[in-house]
């Protein structure tokens, strides 16, 4: 270890450190911030619906607190001001971003009956739409388990499954901002304000609209959000069926674990699937039909719910290439969603090895 790294290591405090960064000191700067960097991707995630675009945030983030260190002297805590400028940060991306949903809030269902021949070609399935995209369980972790870590309600299963992004994507983008800052991060109306420049009654009212347009996302009362991040064993043990059900190519057996108002989706293409009818249909005409011996499996978590890597191996003497990611939803031990991510680039950021 450098002279110059055991100093700012040795400088514990965070009020210590960020008075050398104010003064200059990029290596105080960065072990002041770095510390909030996965909790701050969280949060651009939820205003954004991409993991991509929440790291760019990150990094934006961290480029304007640098231009503006000087200006911050502990008028609130680090953490709070670092997420006002990730905040506003995100607010003008969504300037210039459309937002991004998934495919049954968009278009119809539609019947497998009428999609091209089966081929291995998926070309057909690129839509011209940015899609909401899946977050890797072990990023969530990484938020509750570094240095004085956050209130864990803040990765809690109602705050990042699909079906909460997917419904606060809906809402206007400030909407969205004040929802998340005062019913997840747990901010007052007061701070909240302050931060998007707004009146306190402004910053009510926004707060009110929104919830009244999520209902339900998330319950009220956060002592009654789920904390407990280890999978849940009954539905690891429908995922594990639903896995062997792919490798078997058995219709049978994926029936019986689909609820009959399931849903398929796969993004990119905006095509869905509605009905245990339905998507049996699809399957038995073209993932099971259609090279499904080459595909492989590996068991990840999205979003705190079952998913798994899937991979194809176009030759047989070829390691597998990255396919995709499937996220289940999964309700009274049945399947109510799939959500099939046919985006290979997925599957780096779980880190996931492709199986043997």
């Amino acid at each position: 270890m450098s002279v110059r790294t055991a100093s700012v290591s040795a400088a514990r405090s965070e009020g210590e450190l960020w008075s050398r960064a104010r003064r200059g000191d990029g290596d105080s700067f960065a072990v002041a911030t770095g510390r909030y960097r996965r909790e701050l991707e969280v949060h651009a995630y939820r205003m954004l619906g991409s993991a991509e675009d929440a790291e760019d945030i990150v990094q934006e983030t961290f480029l304007r607190a640098w231009r503006k260190r000087e200006t911050f002297r502990g008028q609130a805590t680090l953490r709070a001001w670092l997420y006002g400028i990730a905040t506003n940060a995100s607010l003008d991306l969504l300037e210039r971003r459309s937002r991004r949903l998934l495919p049954h809030l968009v278009s119809a269902p539609i019947d497998p009956e009428t999609l091209p021949e089966p081929s291995r070609d998926i070309s057909w399935v690129r839509g011209e739409m940015t899609w909401l995209e899946p977050y890797p369980d072990r990023l969530l972790d990484e938020v509750v388990s570094g240095e004085d870590p956050p209130d864990e309600a803040i990765v809690a299963r109602e705050t990042v499954e699909l079906a909460f992004l997917v419904a606060i994507q809906q809402l206007p983008p400030r909407q969205r901002a004040v929802l998340i800052l005062r019913d997840v991060i747990g901010w007052s109306a007061r701070e909240t304000a302050a931060m998007l420049e707004m009146s306190v009654v402004a910053s009510n009212s926004a707060l009110q609209r929104a919830r009244e347009m999520l209902r339900d996302y998330p319950p009220e009362r956060r002592d009654e959000w789920h904390r407990e991040h280890r999978p849940d064993p009954r539905e690891q043990e429908v995922l594990m069926r639903y896995m062997d059900a792919w490798k078997r190519t058995d219709l049978n057996a994926l029936a019986a674990l689909l609820k009959e108002d399931a849903q398929l989706t796969m993004p990119p293409t905006p095509g869905w699937f509605f009905g245990r009818d339905a998507i049996l249909r699809f399957y038995a005409r073209y993932p099971f039909r259609v090279g499904a011996s080459e595909h492989l499996h590996t068991p990840t978590r999205a979003n705190r719910q079952p998913a798994h890597a899937v991979w194809r191996r176009v030759q047989p003497d070829a390691p597998p290439e990255p396919f995709g990611i499937e996220v289940l939803r999964i309700e009274d031990g049945l399947i109510a969603e799939i959500h099939y991510f046919l985006q290979p680039e997925l599957i780096g950021r779980f880190a996931i090895a492709p199986p043997a």
